[in-house]
């Protein structure tokens, strides 16, 4: 074997298990210090925050909200192929393999020291994860290679490399459970029913055609869209929560959570899109919000002339910028929200309390986990998406959507196409459909609900049988019709017509 050097099976396994130690290591380091200090979400993270625009959106619209899942995994397999070749080519001398470890423990240590939300104790997590790949590797290929006895040499080295897959497997276990000791789930458990003093007005019978093909009018919290950056989940209890509003203000405020709580909260109907939508797309879901008027709270802090921006920041260091103008409308209806569909927020959509602001791309309006709110001008801070190309003010775009018939399906009889429209915080006007360029039919619109939620629509289509396309527009209250013009999400939102091809049979 000295001459050789380790078999290849030998050497692949050696990479393989060093990665695995110095993953471990990292994570269990990271349960203590933060689990955003784990090596690899701190390396996803920030090829997140680094990746062009071009890249996230082609992710958003290929792989949806398994865009992180894709992430990972693509992730997992880079690592399991530098772990390989690290052994490969360290048969002879453990040289090569220790530089590559070095490298990737480097690359670790400066995700770590890019994140926002890590402090200075972030970095033992990758520098853990560096040493332990180092040690494990070396370890592993000295024994593998002992010339002594070769027989006793396999022995030894399959008795190490259990030791090994052993040990990183119960330190990846207690990273676990120490970067989940905050308990909350139990927090959000104990804060109980969020009553409104002000509740909403309830949702009427003829609010939606869900008989007929369209959603129903209120998204259940568990489909309701989720896109942002966050590979893990902020978790922040309640109890350790609190929101700073500073800046351009006349005195600071700092509330906690019991303080919003105390307050006569109010309930709105609310309907969010995302500025990745393509026409036609999913990314849009109406809930229940509970919450403090945001407005309120502003005027409380006393807004200094010349703020025209309000920074929000994630507890994740994500932040957001949103016209003080808009939030500052009185009857905008925008909220420090506590509570989604008759619960406190679910974790992945910002419990303790995320931001609300209807008529806003979420990019700019909808900050979930808030911890701080700085009164500012767009000059001076820029949110995350501004720097990757994105518009500085962002109103939600008249739109509308087809639902039935579905793309390329067969419909048998009468055929009735149905749909959503949205135009936030205006309100739907009239939707409108043609078959086949012929003329535009007004479309029946359901009950509406208020000017910042969606509006369902369906039309019964008398049609010969063979292959048909559909296409839909929608006009707002104030005139302005959905264009035809073809543009993609970025800078500020999609715009065109929705159309869907079908056969009669």
């Amino acid at each position: 074997m000295s001459n050789q050097g380790v078999t290849r099976a030998t050497a692949a396994l050696i990479g393989i298990l060093g990665v695995a130690a110095a993953l471990a290591a990292g994570h269990l380091v990271a349960g203590v210090v933060g689990p955003s200090a784990s090596p690899f979400l701190a390396v996803g993270n920030t090829a997140i925050d680094l990746a062009p625009s071009a890249l996230k959106d082609f992710a958003v619209r290929t792989f949806g909200t398994y865009d992180k899942l894709v992430l990972l995994l693509g992730m997992a397999v880079v690592l399991l192929v530098a772990a390989v070749a690290a052994g490969l080519l360290s048969r002879r001398s453990p040289l090569p393999g220790t530089v590559l470890a070095v490298v990737l423990g480097l690359l670790g240590v400066g995700a770590a020291l890019h994140r926002p939300d890590l402090g200075q104790l972030g970095v033992l997590a990758p520098v853990a994860a560096l040493v332990a790949g180092v040690v494990v590797f070396r370890w592993l290929h000295a024994k593998a290679l002992d010339p002594i006895d070769p027989a006793a040499g396999r022995r030894a080295f399959l008795i190490a490399s259990g030791a090994t897959a052993a040990g990183a497997g119960l330190a990846a276990l207690v990273g676990r459970f120490a970067g989940g000791r905050v308990d909350v789930e139990a927090s959000r458990g104990a804060v109980g029913a969020l009553e409104p003093a002000s509740p909403a007005p309830p949702v009427p019978p003829g609010a939606d055609f869900a008989a007929e093909g369209t959603p129903t009018f209120i998204t259940p919290n568990a489909d309701f869209y989720r896109i942002d950056t966050a590979l893990s989940v902020p978790r922040v209890r309640a109890e350790d929560w609190a929101l700073r509003v500073h800046g351009l203000v006349d005195r600071e405020l700092t509330l906690r959570y019991d303080d919003l709580r105390r307050r006569d909260l109010v309930e709105r109907t609310i309907t969010m899109v995302c500025v990745s939508n393509e026409v036609g797309g999913p990314y849009i879901s109406t809930a229940n919000f509970v919450g403090v008027p945001l407005r309120d709270v502003l005027l409380e802090a006393g807004v200094r002339e010349g703020a025209d921006q309000l920074f929000s920041t994630s507890a994740d260091g994500w932040t957001a910028g949103s016209p003080v103008d808009v939030v500052l409308e009185e009857d905008r209806g925008a909220l420090i929200a506590l509570g989604m569909n008759g619960e406190p927020l679910p974790l992945e959509h910002g419990f303790p309390a995320r931001l609300v602001v209807p008529g806003l791309y979420g990019y700019v309006s909808a900050t979930k986990w808030v911890v701080d709110l700085e009164l500012t001008t767009f000059e001076a801070r820029r949110g995350y998406w501004l720097d990757r190309g994105w518009a500085r003010r962002a109103p939600v775009k008249v739109m509308s959507r087809i639902d039935r018939p579905a793309v390329r399906s067969a419909v048998s009889g009468r055929v009735v196409a149905t749909g959503v429209a949205w135009a936030q915080p205006t309100g739907v006007e009239r939707v409108e459909v043609r078959v086949d360029n012929g003329p535009w039919r007004t479309a029946t619109l359901s009950d509406e609900v208020n000017g910042s939620t969606w509006r369902m629509w369906r039309v019964e289509l008398d049609l010969p049988p063979g292959g048909h396309t559909v296409e839909s527009r929608a006009t707002d209250r104030a005139g302005s019709t959905q264009p035809q013009a073809r543009l993609a999400p970025a800078p500020d939102g999609a715009t065109g017509w929705h159309s869907v091809f079908f056969t009669v049979r």
